[in-house]
């Protein structure tokens, strides 16, 4: 039987920019189904402890502009480390995806769209108009899209990505969790890889 991957994220992070091409790739080359859950990071961050870009000290702020450039690097991939719109709202961005997944068609090169807006064009993916551009681009019916994105349906299924990926212990974004086993980080997608090529027993807090 096929596996899955819970792949929990939100449109504005860069490393589930970063990542996404290489877990796509991942779920492809073992057949492995990849579900795709935006969510709503400030909800999980709540509850992990962690805190908002602005708050964190100078000397972490600084080091995260670094490693962004190092992943970058090594996933073979552009990244403007400090975008135009940047931080932006990415509740209506979140929600088109899950609108598009509503539907049951694949997601993936759009949510890749939706990255690259902001991490490599400099676009404001806040912005319904943006939005609308990317959709149509990637074969989508963007004013069915927008319309859907605005329900209250749609809405309620990122708050219960939320609470997954809580329930998960996710930690932060991206993550992964296969088999109820958490992974943390584009960083870590090759645990990814190993875990489904070998069909270990997942990992597990210990009792």
């Amino acid at each position: 039987m096929a596996r899955a991957i819970d792949y929990y994220f939100t449109s504005i992070s860069p490393f589930s920019y970063l990542g996404h091409r290489a877990i796509v790739e991942v779920a492809d080359r073992h057949g492995a189904a990849l579900n795709i859950r935006p969510i709503n990071l400030f909800g999980l961050w709540k509850e992990s402890g962690a805190v908002p870009l602005a708050e964190r000290a100078p000397m972490r702020q600084r080091y995260r502009l670094i490693e962004l450039q190092r992943a970058a690097d090594w996933r073979g991939l552009p990244i403007t480390p400090r975008p135009a719109h940047f931080p932006v709202d990415p509740t209506l961005a979140d929600h088109t995806i899950i609108a598009i997944g509503e539907t049951g068609k694949d997601a993936r090169d759009y949510v890749g769209a939706v990255f690259r807006a902001i991490w490599v064009e400099d676009r404001n993916i806040s912005e319904e108009g943006v939005l609308a551009d990317l959709l149509a681009k990637a074969g989508h019916d963007a004013s069915a899209i927008l319309e859907a994105a605005k329900s209250d349906s749609v809405a309620a299924i990122r708050v219960k990505n939320t609470e997954d990926a809580i329930a998960a212990d996710a930690v932060g974004v991206p993550a992964y969790v296969l088999d109820g086993e958490p992974f943390w980080g584009q960083d870590r997608i090759e645990y990814v890889d190993r875990a489904l090529a070998s069909g270990r027993t997942p990992f597990a807090v210990p009792g």
